[in-house]
């Protein structure tokens, strides 16, 4: 153990329950391990003699190391995890922005699978899915009672296989199968339009590793569209994160050359990084500078950054970075707090831990984890502001979180009386109809935070929220 290990690993910044994570492949050299604790290790040796001995039925060797492994790991915090076969390469999968199936976006509605919206170009889409649709039954499987997650397993396969949905489509009192080949699907993390003359829109989903160029098009459509922008919002919404890169180059399109844009510090020497707007933080090896072709007025037009509870990980970096170089206006609600960094060490060809080895921090210095992005401006939801906000999970509610490491922590308890009362909102909300209940989509002309939005960039009245305060980090149980 005294050589020094050269060991492949992955620097990845994401969130809780299918976050996009990891970025360039790099190598780092670490010292010997300490000893290791004898004692301990013959404690766990007779734990796994005893049970191998003792237990009601007979267990798997591999099995109980597997476990062991992965109790220890996720013991640590929310975002470590051990892979197995399976979960690195469903891990690897989700970072590219690329997967085998047919191409909708679903989410659950009445025990049965909804699409929210099938994806331009995709099978499903040629197939003639519409939203709305109801998927009744997979192959042979009723829907009913699966979890989303697995009704999402079934659909997927190996390329140019077969899947045969039944749908039902409410608003044509009708029932029918339609049979889709599985191909290779390649998801869009950027979305973008003219609000109004003068005034554009680009959305960014999460990022992956198409994020950049999709970006960089879109920007140049916008552009091509109306040369003469006079303002642009950046949606952050509900963006879990992704790659690190990623995020470095969309703050770079916004920022003069060099700056900083994140910093991360952790006990590693390698953990102690800046990192800048510069091509050789974020440009792909052999690909050249992707943010070459952006208008040079994308440096200077008048910007606005939407965010929210959802915002995580890579796009707090971006928001972070844009309110401390006086960049962007940050408007919305305080984001997730999701400011750890995680590096990927392969274990073997096929088995891997993904380990918190950093934390972030914006420029001027701030951590993000736990905390979070605080908008400049507080706008709510809706004109009847955001009712169930302080229900939302956020870093600082995960059970065995990692504290920011800036000062004590507090308990909030304006917001436990704030979550009760949404509670009890929510239960009388619940009985209306759906269509009542729903919010309306991001980019419509009912979206309530981009109409602020747009007010900001001309200068016009904002309505900003009367009620959002900025939550304080939350002290942690000492059990913890």
């Amino acid at each position: 153990m005294g050589q020094k290990l050269k060991i492949a690993g992955w620097v990845s910044v994401g969130v809780l329950a299918g976050a996009m994570t990891t970025v360039s492949l790099q190598t780092m050299a670490r010292g010997a391990m300490a000893p290791l604790p004898l004692e301990e290790i013959q404690q766990l040796s007779a734990v796994f003699g005893l049970v191998k001995t003792d237990y009601v039925e007979p267990v798997d060797d591999k099995k109980l190391i597997t476990d062991a492994i992965t109790g220890m790991v996720a013991s640590l915090d929310p975002h470590s995890q051990y892979f197995d076969k399976k979960s690195f390469a469903e891990f690897r999968e989700g970072t590219t922005g690329r997967f085998v199936g047919v191409g909708i976006e679903i989410t659950q509605e009445d025990g049965l699978i909804k699409v929210v919206s099938p994806i331009e170009g995709s099978p499903a889409f040629r197939a003639g899915l519409k939203t709305n649709d109801l998927i009744t039954k997979i192959d042979d499987t009723a829907v009913k009672g699966l979890s989303l997650s697995d009704a999402v397993k079934k659909m997927r396969g190996e390329p140019a296989t077969k899947v045969t949905l039944t749908i039902l489509r409410k608003d044509e009192s009708r029932t029918f199968p339609v049979t889709i080949t599985r191909e290779e699907i390649k998801t869009q993390s950027v979305k973008g339009k003219l609000i109004e003359p003068g005034y554009g829109w680009i959305r960014l989903s999460q990022f992956q590793e198409r994020t950049v160029d999709d970006f960089v098009r879109k920007a140049e459509e916008l552009y091509k569209a109306d040369p003469r922008l006079k303002g642009l919002v950046l949606d952050l919404r509900n963006d879990p994160g992704g790659l690190l890169d990623a995020a470095v180059a969309v703050s770079a399109a916004f920022l003069p050359e060099n700056v900083t844009v994140v910093t991360t510090n952790g006990q590693l020497a390698e953990s102690k990084a800046a990192y800048k707007a510069a091509p050789e933080f974020y440009a792909r090896r052999g690909a050249g500078d992707p943010l070459k072709r952006l208008p040079a007025a994308l440096k200077t037009v008048p910007l606005v950054v939407l965010v929210n509870e959802g915002s995580a990980s890579a796009s707090e970096i971006v928001a972070g970075a844009l309110q401390d170089h006086k960049r962007a206006t940050i408007m919305g609600s305080q984001t997730f707090g999701k400011g750890s960094v995680q590096t990927v060490r392969p274990l073997g060809p096929d088995t891997g831990i993904k380990l918190t080895t950093a934390r972030y921090y914006t420029p001027s210095g701030k951590s993000i984890q736990a905390k979070g992005i605080v908008p400049d401006v507080m706008v709510d939801e809706t004109l009847e502001g955001s009712p169930f906000a302080a229900l939302r999970m956020r870093e600082a509610d995960l059970e065995k979180h990692l504290g920011s490491g800036q000062g004590a922590e507090v308990k909030d308890e304006v917001r436990e009386k704030a979550r009760e009362d949404a509670r009890k909102r929510l239960e009388e909300e619940s009985k209306k109809p759906l269509a009542e209940r729903k919010l309306p989509e991001f980019g419509t002309d009912k979206d309530f935070q981009l109409a602020q939005a747009i007010n900001q960039l001309k200068g016009a009245t904002v309505l900003a929220s009367k009620t959002q305060t900025e939550r304080k980090e939350e002290k942690k149980d000492d059990a913890q």
